[in-house]
């Protein structure tokens, strides 16, 4: 993917907040919108990513490993850290601020006349920039869910690949992993393709239970073997990249065979090397500095991206460790924080901006054992400078909105530094409405 992040833009008057409308999933309205604007989705095949965690990154991948077998490729991702930009890449640049606002100004006549969500409202225009530029193929990032996901409105998706399901957005997705399986299951189509890395076994009955039902393949994968036994360098830092990775060569493979909608694009195991070693994707497990104290940042937003996020931390520097962590309100607090933190660590709470958030009052009350390992800080330079005292590399995290507002406090990620997780040949790099 492009690197580094482009500068914010301002879309306030073209998209209303997403705070005001809320969650409203469906498919009648963009669908509406799509006809009435010609269906620009028509245009093109695409590959769709479905799951809870890890969809970013296989997009990432796939992007990335199309783009070194010289593919013209766009792919559409949720949500962004900084800028709106970052929603949309085509081959190897973000799209352009004036681009975007020129794009969301032709729908928004569209988007006003069939009450679209500011979500549907820029697929519809990612859509729409997808066949203005002739891609040959375009990367869908499912926004929320997937059976109801603006994004599996495309109608040619004959490659569909799935991170790790877990238990999140059960306000939207149902209470059971099972239920919120279904919901991501339901992307696929008769006929279709489908990967996956290792699921829990609830999720994994479920995925194949709706393979059987619609007629589509599914294929279950091991994870890429480390550089040690032969196995590829990755762009992004982290054991989990490998499952990510295997399934975005496995989609990748899938869409250039000759039956796939790039058939007669070569695409050779060094092609494959290069994109994985080139893959970049901010927020993941990634290194940067506040007033010259190295710290780790990373997006984990729900229990299942806690639980991953410690266990690479084990694999790291021993001994207590320090967080600064923002929690949204509709996430699951506390069993975030009883997965992150080990006996001495110390976690600083801040508010994620703009968003209803945890407080540590509510958490030591709800993690009465956590208490006195729980501070809060009134700002987030507050909250970093809390970082800087001794010890291992201290940890920003719970929230990819958290993430968006830090980044642009810090300094740039040193070239010269070892790799986030200090893995040979690695070096450091949702959801929608």
């Amino acid at each position: 993917m492009p690197s580094p992040l482009p500068p914010p833009v301002d879309l306030g008057d073209l998209l209303e907040p997403f705070a005001r409308r809320g969650v409203d999933l469906g498919l009648e309205r963009l669908g509406r919108a799509l006809a009435a604007g010609g269906h620009p989705e028509q245009r093109y095949a695409a590959a769709q990513v479905a799951g809870t965690n890890g969809k970013g990154s296989i997009c990432t991948f796939l992007h990335a490993i199309l783009r070194a077998a010289q593919v013209h490729v766009g792919t559409y991702r949720s949500p962004h850290l900084v800028s709106w930009c970052e929603r949309i890449a085509i081959d190897d640049a973000w799209i352009p601020a004036a681009t975007l606002r020129n794009d969301l100004a032709r729908w928004q006549p569209l988007g006003r006349r069939h009450r679209l969500t500011p979500f549907e409202l820029i697929t519809a225009a990612a859509f729409d920039r997808f066949a203005r530029e002739r891609v040959e193929l375009a990367v869908l990032e499912v926004g929320l869910g997937g059976r109801l996901d603006a994004t599996t409105l495309h109608p040619h998706r004959p490659v569909i690949g799935f991170g790790a399901i877990g238990l999140d957005h059960r306000e939207h997705l149902g209470d059971t992993l099972a239920a919120i399986a279904a919901e991501k299951a339901a992307v696929m189509g008769p006929g279709c393709r489908a990967f996956s890395a290792a699921q829990e076994p609830e999720a994994r009955r479920v995925l194949e239970a709706e393979a059987l039902r619609c007629g589509a393949s599914l294929e279950w994968l091991d994870p890429l073997p480390a550089p040690a036994d032969g196995g590829p360098a990755l762009g992004l830092a982290g054991e989990l990249q490998r499952h990510n990775g295997a399934v975005a060569v496995a989609m990748a493979r899938a869409l250039t065979a000759p039956d796939g909608p790039l058939a007669g694009r070569p695409l050779d195991d060094g092609m494959i090397r290069t994109g994985l070693a080139a893959a970049r994707w901010a927020g993941r497990l990634e290194r940067h500095r506040w007033r010259g104290r190295e710290l780790l940042i990373d997006g984990a937003h729900n229990p299942p991206a806690a639980a991953a996020l410690r266990r690479e931390l084990d694999r790291l520097d021993g001994g207590p460790r320090r967080w600064l962590l923002g929690i949204q309100r509709h996430k699951e607090g506390a069993a975030m924080l009883e997965l992150l933190l080990r006996p001495g660590d110390q976690a600083v709470l801040v508010a994620v901006p703009e968003h209803a958030s945890w407080t540590r009052q509510e958490l030591a009350a709800t993690c009465p054992g956590l208490a006195d390992q729980l501070e809060e800080a009134g700002s987030l330079a507050a909250g970093l400078d809390s970082l800087l005292a001794p010890g291992p590399v201290p940890v920003v995290a719970g929230s990819l909105f958290l993430l968006g507002a830090v980044l642009p406090l810090l300094n740039k990620p040193q070239a010269d530094e070892a790799p986030a997780l200090g893995q040979p040949g690695e070096v450091p790099g949702s959801h929608g409405p």
